[in-house]
């Protein structure tokens, strides 16, 4: 069954903020008593009068998503500060590199002890990822701020601004088995987050680097797919060689979710030439 959509706290809305210590710079930042700016507006930007494109939500149902109250986060521990992105331009996989041999219902101490080491530990303020995954296919709401928005993460050093981080619960390394009902759920999930912002989940996108730890220099702009490895932004191992293996899959999937046309090996959208009904690459 379909949980709610998260509501903002009351009395708390969505500025912009001046730089300050957050994840890297985060561009907004909810703080009570602020001027608000239309929430639906986020991450959905529409042109002037007489312009020729715009930028559309590609509707996706939302996934079912456990949110942070039913594991149990202690929300005493993080900081209360929710830094927001202009919209989710991209996903980063990653895996959590704990046991696979995990009982789904035990998953929520797992996240428990996830979120402790990752502000106590690595002095991120909460859970680095936006969301996590495990293997029976549930969808966990990871860092604070609500599921449904733009929320700067902890998750891909120098790439935390406009994206996503989805962890698979687990180690994916070479020889490892990936679930089908984890892939599923990665790709609903990854479907719907770049659909709000009309991203094909299919596609390529630019980023610009804002930390030079990174794999790009700092102001850097590079191509990523709309959903890639957390490698492809920061030297890792992460999400896994089996993992990382399973991400075209995972694309694929995620595209048709979205209602997208099948592509070539290169990349690019199959079209039908009128009349014959046949599949055309050119």
């Amino acid at each position: 069954m379909a949980l709610p959509l998260l509501a903002a706290p009351a009395g708390v809305t969505a500025v912009r903020a001046v730089p300050d210590t957050a994840p890297e710079g985060a561009p907004s930042v909810w703080r009570p008593g602020a001027t608000a700016q239309p929430v639906a507006d986020i991450g959905r930007p529409f042109p002037a009068l007489g312009a020729t494109s715009m930028v559309l939500p590609r509707t996706v149902p939302r996934p079912a998503i456990v949110p942070r109250a039913q594991w149990r986060a202690d929300e005493t521990k993080r900081d209360p500060r929710a830094h927001y992105a202009e919209g989710v331009r991209a996903v980063f996989i990653h895996h959590t590199d704990t046991p696979n041999g995990y009982d789904c219902a035990n998953v929520p101490r797992t996240l428990r002890n996830l979120y402790t080491g990752q502000i106590r530990d690595r002095s991120w303020g909460d859970l680095g990822y936006n969301f996590l995954v495990d293997k029976c296919g549930t969808i966990y709401e990871g860092r604070a701020g609500g599921a449904d928005r733009p929320v700067v993460g902890s998750h891909t050093l120098g790439f935390n601004q406009g994206t996503a981080g989805i962890a698979a619960i687990g180690t994916f390394g070479t020889g490892a088995s990936v679930p089908a009902a984890m892939e599923h759920a990665i790709a609903a999930l990854a479907a719907w987050k770049l659909g709000l912002s009309g991203i094909d989940a299919a596609g390529k996108v630019r980023l610009t680097s804002t930390n030079g730890k990174s794999r790009y220099a700092k102001g850097t702009s590079a191509e990523f797919d709309a959903i890639s490895g957390h490698r492809d932004g920061f030297a890792t191992n992460c999400p896994g060689d089996a993992l990382l293996a399973r991400l075209p899959a995972i694309r694929k999937l995620a595209a048709g979710l979205q209602g997208r046309p099948p592509r070539t090996p290169s990349g690019a959208p199959l079209t039908t030439s009128p009349g014959n009904g046949h599949r055309d690459s050119r």
